[in-house]
């Protein structure tokens, strides 16, 4: 097991111009969080360093009152950052594209993105329900679909879906599909 993972690590890192870019995007509630909390152990496994980076439609806040960086930018800081030997954290106040994020993650082996329909990158889509099916018209770059079985149960719904499809619970064939294509999406829309 540790060759195996010896070897992928360094096939990746000889092969590796820029981060393999996948998007796992659906509606709310259709599993996204779950998935990737599934495939990052299972793309570990396989050499891989992973980063994350999600959507949020809402203002969201992960600095609590009382911090110390917390009172920082309540004096007016636009950009704080705390680090220490293992961890670092940026906050600023500003929004950033997609593609900022992502080339501040150009190290890793993986950015798995949760969320940005409308963004450029391979996606798996997560189709929970008929009305998800939605979903597959206004979405461009889809490679597969990972459903639930509520879904699955209908084949005439699915008839005309010409893309990979997984089940929602089979995260290592999942995982094993984006490491196959991990070259595909490293140089997707260079």
């Amino acid at each position: 097991m540790r060759r195996r993972r010896q070897q992928s690590q360094k096939c990746l890192k000889n092969i590796r111009s820029s981060p393999a870019v996948c998007q796992i995007v659906g509606f709310k509630n259709s599993g996204k969080t779950t998935l990737i909390c599934g495939l990052i152990p299972l793309l570990r496994q396989r050499g891989c360093s992973v980063a994350v980076i999600k959507h949020d439609g809402h203002e969201f806040e992960i600095d609590h009152e009382g911090t110390d960086t917390w009172k920082q930018r309540q004096a007016g800081a636009s950009a704080v950052a705390i680090t220490s030997g293992g961890r670092t954290s940026v906050i600023q106040e500003r929004g950033s594209s997609l593609d900022e994020l992502i080339e501040s993650f150009a190290e890793y082996d993986f950015v798995l993105v949760e969320g940005f329909k409308q963004e450029r990158y391979p996606k798996i889509v997560l189709i929970r329900s008929e009305e998800d099916l939605n979903i597959l018209s206004g979405t461009s770059h889809i490679i597969a679909a990972a459903m639930w079985n509520s879904i699955q149960d209908h084949p005439s719904l699915l008839q005309n879906l010409s893309i990979r499809r997984f089940d929602i619970n089979d995260k290592t064939e999942i995982a094993s599909f984006m490491w196959q294509q991990r070259s595909y999406f490293q140089n997707f829309n260079i």
